[in-house]
Formats: C-alpha cells, structure tokens, sequence
C-alpha cells in the first residue's frame, strides 16, 4: 500500500504504518517469528480473558451465578459466538467481493465444525447449570430455574435453547453445512442466541433476588435500545471503513500461497 501510494497523504500515512519495512529477508523473518509468538500468545490470551470475565458473575452471591461452570461455560461461548460472528461477516464479503477462491467451502465447514462442538459444550454447560441449582437443594437456586422454565421471562429461555442447542444440531448434516444461506442464517440464529444468554444471566438473576421487595420487571428504556443498536451500528460502520481502506485479505500470505500452490503442482 506504501509504495502503490497515490495521493501524498496515503503516502505519509500507508509510510508511517509500516515503520520502515523494506521487504528483505531479515524483515521477513522476523515477521514470521513474531507473527507465530502472538498467535501462541492469543490461545491462552481467550481463555485467561473470558475466565477472568466468568469470575466477575461467579464470585457473587446472585442466584444463578455464584457456580463453578461459568469459566468453562463463558470460554465455549465465547468461541462459539465469535466463530457465529466470523461466519455473519465473512459470508458477505465472500459473496460481495467475489473471494470465493481465497474464503473456500472448505473454510466455512471447518467453522460451522468448530460451531457444532463449542455448541454441545454450550448445552453441557446448560444442562450442568440447571443441574446444580436443583441438586444443591437451595431454595433460591430451586426458585430461579423454575422462574427461567416458568417465569415472565420463560419465552426468553425457551428462545435461547432454541437458538443455541436445537437448531445448531443440524449442523450435523454435510449437506446444510455446505449451503452458504443456511450457513449464514445459523450463524444469526446463534449470534442472538448468545446475547439472549446474556440477557437471561443477568435480568432475570436481578429481578427475583433474595429479597421480594426488590422483585420486578426489567422494561428498556429508549436509550437502552439506543445504546444496542448504535453499537451494532458502530461496529458495521467501522467494519466498512476497514474494508474500504484496507485489504481484507493479508496480500503476502496469499503470495505466499500461490507460491506454495505453484511449487506443488510442480
């Protein structure tokens, strides 16, 4: 991009950002040995984060929260989420830009795999949850499994294990997972089922607590609804100026491919 720089201003900026790269071996394989350290770092980076995120919810005495599952629970989720949002953004693109040839089948399947096992994890973690609270025999805990099967908020639990556990099984099928519209309907089916998790761990834990004096119902205000859709609105909006201005697809790794690719067939 620096050197295929037109306007000065992309020139300076496309200059800076590359931090005096020039290409030569030594460049090269520092990159490579950086590039392979922070992916080695990122592995551990997922569970650490989303472990120590569990524990904000798990140390507290809330119904429906102080439980062992949740750091396990919250990283399956997690990488079951963001495969779901991988898949929300990369099918568009694929089919926009035509990269068909960089973004294959194979790429698509290999996630919606990856979905399936998370996804079981995800309703192992359900099921433990439910299972805890009614054997630990505390009342409170009783209470609040039988006002997420029974309470106001019911359809709201119903809807997540709709989402997250019933509809991604058939992922199973060969056939569906090789359907890119079924594909990108699954992957928004899970994308609202997780924030529905969200939604019924915090809301309804909040509203039926210890004490019934501070029973109520949760109803969003106008900025509530602001605040959700003008974030999704944020992330789109940057998603587009990144794809507009940078390339989606890192270009040496796909010279580096077509290299490998041409070596091969040699």
């Amino acid at each position: 991009l620096r050197d295929h720089a037109v306007k000065r201003p992309a020139q300076i900026i496309y200059g800076m950002l590359s931090m005096g790269w020039r290409g030569s071996a030594r460049h090269w394989h520092r990159y490579q040995s950086a590039y392979l350290l922070l992916a080695g770092l990122a592995t551990p980076l997922v569970l650490s984060v989303h472990t120590v995120v569990s524990f904000d919810f798990a140390i507290a005495i809330v119904p429906g929260w102080h439980t062992t599952i949740f750091p396990p629970y919250f990283v399956a989720g997690a990488i079951y989420s963001g495969f779901a949002m991988v898949l929300t953004i990369a099918i568009p693109l694929r089919k926009v830009y035509g990269l068909e040839d960089f973004i294959t089948m194979g790429h698509l399947d290999n996630m919606a795999k990856v979905m399936l096992a998370t996804g079981l994890i995800v309703a192992y973690g359900y099921f433990f949850e439910m299972f805890l609270s009614l054997y630990s025999g505390n009342k409170f805990d009783v209470f609040l499994v039988e006002q997420r099967l029974h309470g106001p908020y019911a359809p709201f639990y119903y809807a997540l294990i709709l989402c997250n556990i019933l509809l991604p099984q058939l992922l199973w099928s060969y056939r569906l997972r090789h359907n890119v519209a079924f594909l990108f309907f699954m992957s928004i089916v899970v994308n609202v089922g997780m924030w529905l998790e969200r939604f019924v761990i915090v809301v309804i834990s909040l509203t039926r607590d210890f004490v019934p004096s501070a029973w109520g119902r949760y109803w969003p205000t106008f900025w509530d609804w602001a605040t959700l859709i003008g974030t999704i609105g944020m992330f789109v909006a940057l998603l587009f100026l990144f794809v507009r201005v940078l390339p989606a697809i890192s270009i040496a790794e796909m010279r580096e491919l077509v290299a490998e690719t041409s070596e091969d067939k040699k």
